[in-house]
């Protein structure tokens, strides 16, 4: 007897770190002592039913102290020992555990983009109930692996946050890019959520900690620029606006580099500026045409026709559409209805000398003997350059007359 009564059950310190630690005899002579740290539960299992339990403390193991050892005697050593299976259950925190995965594809609220979302962390727990742990989640195996249960434990973290995390951002509208401005509160829910599927186990989650929820690098990418897009469109007034901005910015800064690589933006930008400035530029561009031709027709007595046979200025008497009238034709007011128009005389008016009569304001071309108006650069009826091109003189760039065969700045001949 006092040699049973000096030996000792425990769990050996390289084995400490173990969440549930299996003693390895399944028969434990009477009157061997457990001794059961602080931060641990024994229990003696048979069956698969858990028939004693040990807390922290020195524990003498005969049935007369552990009225439930009566249940598991060892008949055939005269009652000497117990044949059952002994657990030694850790209570304390154990940290450091590692979770992470993808969550679910989600729509972002701000900007409509379907994104796929992923979760990373580590995470702290601890058992509460240790015979649940046992019976419901190990079984009478010997877990030599603490991944075993985190594992587990890690999984279910996942599901809770696939069903969380998705229903606040659909309900909440909470954006995709701020999402974890709201870590602490997903933190916390996703614990009380966790230890409703992990009491059944005899788990509990402690803590969270480097909780990280993010995006492929690719769906961020696409993310940022989606919403940058969205934040230029609206401080621009319309994605038109902002588009065509962001394409002759592109071409800018390709001329800026050498030219590589511009002619694409260039020419997007062209055609972006065109569509949205066409018909501003064409009104512009017929105005001055019109007020051209109208002084054209002022000085020299002759009807001039826009598109469409529209009359834009003539002598008294043109007719406001078809064919320029013949000589001879008779003189008269403007159409009824029509509104004046420069060459027109005006009721009450006195009349003008002949259009004959008035002296050319402007030069003729020396090509085709066309009067133009003052100022004219290109005959208005063949079009050939009416004024002399300007010279300059290729050493100091003054300029010099057509005429003129040498610089009057340098000297140097510019004439042939």
């Amino acid at each position: 007897m006092a040699l049973l009564g000096r030996e000792f059950i425990a769990v050996p310190d390289d084995r400490k770190g173990q969440i549930v630690f299996k003693w390895p005899d399944l028969t434990i002579r009477r009157f061997t002592r457990a001794i059961v740290n602080a931060d641990e539960m024994a229990m003696f299992v048979n069956t698969g039913q858990v028939v004693q339990t040990l807390g922290p403390g020195r524990h003498q193991i005969d049935a007369n102290e552990l009225p439930g050892l009566g249940a598991v005697i060892d008949h055939i050593t005269g009652g000497n020992a117990y044949r059952a299976e002994l657990y030694f259950v850790g209570t304390r925190e154990y940290a450091g555990f590692k979770f992470g995965g993808r969550v679910d594809d989600v729509q972002d609220p701000r900007t409509g983009l379907v994104v796929t979302l992923r979760v990373f962390g580590d995470y702290a727990m601890r058992v509460v109930d240790p015979v649940r742990l046992v019976t419901n989640l190990t079984a009478t195996v010997d877990v030599t692996d603490n991944e075993r249960i985190a594992g587990w434990v890690s999984d279910q973290l996942l599901k809770v946050l696939r069903t969380h995390v998705t229903t606040q951002i659909i309900r909440n509208g909470w954006p995709i890019l701020g999402l974890m401005a709201y870590s602490a509160e997903i933190e916390q829910n996703t614990i009380d959520a966790g230890n409703g599927q992990l009491a059944a186990y005899g788990v509990q989650l402690t803590r969270m900690g480097n909780f990280d929820i993010n995006l492929s690098p690719e769906d961020e990418k696409q993310l940022k620029q989606l919403a940058k897009d969205t934040m230029y469109s609206q401080l621009a007034g319309g994605f038109q606006q902002y588009a065509q901005g962001e394409m002759a910015l592109g071409a800018g800064q390709g001329m800026a580099q050498g030219g590589s690589g511009v002619d694409g933006a260039f020419l997007g930008a062209g055609f972006g500026l065109a569509s949205a400035m066409g018909a501003q530029q064409a009104a512009a561009l017929q105005a001055q045409q019109a007020a051209a031709a109208q002084q054209a027709a002022a000085q020299q007595g002759m009807p001039v026709y826009g598109p469409g046979g529209q009359q834009w200025g003539g002598p008294q008497g043109a007719p406001p559409q078809g064919d320029p009238p013949q000589p001879g034709a008779p003189q008269g007011a403007p159409p009824q209805g029509a509104a004046p128009q420069p060459g027109w005389p005006q009721q009450g008016a006195p009349q003008e000398a002949p259009p004959q009569q008035q002296a050319s304001a402007g030069p003729v071309c020396a090509s085709c003997q066309a009067p133009n108006p003052a100022g004219a650069k290109f005959c208005m009826g063949c079009g050939q350059r009416l004024a002399p091109a300007v010279q300059h003189c290729t050493e100091c760039g003054t300029e010099v007359p057509a005429s003129a065969h040498f610089c009057s700045g340098c000297g140097t001949r510019v004439g042939g």
